[in-house]
């Protein structure tokens, strides 16, 4: 079922198939060893096997897979997927999509599913297009595991709790950390900064997500996952003149510690590179001790501030330009150690947001692009 030696399907896609064998049930009352999902993005047909299909009445219907994410090191590997759809009269859209148990809630949306735009858009397309005229239903996505889960994720640095996000933009699952798939990053890369000669670095997705909010075009981000460093280093021989490197506190400060691939697998010091900052800006001697042994990125900027609320300071403002400031040199300083002497640097500027996708503070050269992109 892949599509190519490393790639699978994003758990999206596992949730529509279920939900498509669910619907297909409830219509013909015959259980399939496969369901046919048009990805949408890309525009593209494939088939996804299913488990197990069963009746639980006459109006509803309860479909199982299995997460395949391919080559990807992703948690969700082979982790069940279940959809239980459910025939309803009255007033509603044709589909209705609800989050059940491993589903995770967005605690700044008053609990309301984890359940993102292309996932909605892929679920939604898939199922009305099999409805006769007058049908309505309720489709419920379980994830029996996604709370245990959830525990192993940051899903909860970004407000979501309870459980796993049906989060992307894509059907195809992308291996962030092998090898082939930087090759895929440096040729996106390589495309765009024959268009342009600034360009934005976004981790993950919520970084993509919030800077096309913000009004930066989006051809001009760059997903980087966790490559940052080589990818630094290929935008300036690409002759890239300026890098926005834009991404979740917890994350992109690792690389004001000269950590430069991201993955927590290789590296972490976020409570060390916190601390050392604190330190400098001469933070008493107890708070540097609760920023370290917090367990946290965000827990230890939600102390510092409680800090400012309560004394009327300004050490977050301190602390994180510090930080930012760092990062601009530090990764100027790793460009310049991998590059050819005689190249023009690259200029780099970093924003960096909170788990509310807040920013928290950009650097000076971070603010001059910032106007720049948006």
């Amino acid at each position: 079922m892949g599509t190519g030696t490393n790639s699978g399907y994003t758990l999206p896609v596992f949730a529509c198939a279920a939900a498509v064998a669910a619907l297909h049930w409830l219509h013909h009352r015959q259980t399939v060893n496969v369901s046919s999902v048009n990805l949408i993005n890309p525009s593209k047909i494939v088939e996804v096997p299913i488990e197990q299909v069963a009746g639980i009445s006459e109006n509803s219907a309860l479909a199982i897979t299995r997460s395949d994410p391919g080559d990807n090191l992703d948690l969700t590997k082979n982790t069940p997927v279940w959809a239980m759809v459910t025939f309803y009269d009255g007033e509603g859209e044709r589909v209705v999509i609800q989050g059940g148990e491993g589903i995770g809630r967005q605690l700044n949306h008053e609990g309301k599913a984890a359940i993102y735009g292309y996932a909605q858009t892929l679920l939604t397309e898939n199922l009305e297009r099999m409805l006769i005229p007058g049908e309505k239903i309720k489709v419920n996505i379980i994830l029996p595991e996604g709370r245990s889960l959830a525990v192993r994720t940051s899903n909860s640095a970004f407000g979501v709790v309870d459980g796993l996000s049906l989060l992307g933009t894509s059907g195809i699952s992308q291996p962030l950390s092998t090898p082939d798939q930087l090759t895929a990053f440096r040729d996106d890369l390589k495309a765009k900064a024959n268009q342009f000669s600034s360009l934005v670095f976004c981790i993950g997705e919520n970084g993509l997500d919030l800077a096309r909010k913000l009004g930066i075009n989006p051809q001009q981000l760059v997903k980087t996952a966790n490559w940052l460093g080589p990818l630094l280093v290929a935008a300036n021989l690409l002759g890239v003149k300026e890098i926005l490197l834009f991404g979740y506190h917890g994350k992109l400060m690792k690389l004001a510690g000269g950590i430069f691939h991201t993955h927590h697998h290789l590296a972490d010091g976020r409570r060390e590179i916190l601390a050392s900052h604190c330190a400098l800006a001469d933070l008493p001697y107890s708070d540097i001790q609760t920023i370290f042994h917090s367990p946290t990125a965000e827990a230890a900027l939600k102390h510092l501030r409680s800090l400012d609320q309560s004394n009327d300071s300004n050490w977050t403002e301190q602390i994180y330009r510090s930080i930012v400031e760092t990062i601009d040199y530090r990764a100027q300083e790793y460009i310049k150690s991998h590059s050819d002497r005689q190249l023009n640097t690259t200029v780099c500027g970093s924003v960096v947001f909170d788990r509310d996708r807040q920013i928290i503070i950009n650097s000076k050269t971070g603010c001059l692009l910032m106007d720049k992109l948006c």
